[in-house]
C-alpha cells in the first residue's frame, strides 16, 4: 500500500496542474490546528467573509477507496466571486480552466491541510491587468489560510 503523501501529491498534480510541473513553491498550503469537520465549516465561513462564494464540493476519497486505497476525509472545495468569475471568462478565456477557485482540504488525524496553487505561478503575463488580478487571488488565499490557521 502506497503512503499517504505519495498520494496526496499525486492527486494534488492531477487536480490543480495539469501539464505543469509539480513544484512546491507553486503551492499555497496551511496546516489548521482542527479536524476535519471543524475545518470545512471554519473554510466554508471564512471563505464568506472574504466575499466567495462556495460552489461545490467535490469528494476525491470515493475514487481512491474504491480502488482498494486507505484514505482519510479529501475535498476539493471550488470557490470564487461570480460576477469576476464571468467577467474573467470573457476578457481572459485562457483562465476558464482555473475557474472557479480550487482548495484542496484532507484530513492527517487531528489536524487538516489546506493546499492551493498559488494564482501567480499561473501565468507569467505581461499584462499589468492580469498580473493585478493573480496578485489579487493571490493575497485572498493568504488571509483566508491565515484566519484558518487560527483557532
Amino acid at each position: 500500500m502506497k503512503s499517504r503523501f505519495f498520494w496526496h501529491a499525486v492527486i494534488l498534480g492531477l487536480l490543480f496542474l495539469p501539464g505543469l510541473p509539480v513544484i512546491a513553491e507553486d503551492l499555497l498550503m496551511a496546516r489548521v490546528p482542527m479536524t476535519f469537520p471543524e475545518a470545512m465549516l471554519k473554510l466554508q465561513s471564512t471563505l464568506k467573509k472574504y466575499n466567495h462564494t462556495l460552489s461545490r464540493v467535490q469528494r476525491v476519497d470515493i475514487g481512491l477507496t474504491a480502488k482498494g486505497y486507505k484514505t482519510d476525509k479529501y475535498r476539493i472545495v471550488f470557490y470564487g466571486q461570480a460576477d469576476e468569475i464571468r467577467q474573467l471568462a470573457d476578457e481572459y478565456p485562457q483562465l476558464i480552466p482555473y475557474l472557479p477557485h480550487k482548495i484542496a482540504i484532507f484530513a492527517e488525524e487531528e489536524e487538516t491541510m489546506l493546499v492551493a496553487v498559488n494564482p501567480e505561478m499561473l501565468f507569467q503575463a505581461d499584462d499589468p491587468n492580469l498580473q493585478a488580478i493573480m496578485k489579487k487571488w493571490h493575497n485572498d488565499l493568504q488571509l483566508i489560510f491565515k484566519d484558518m490557521r487560527q483557532e
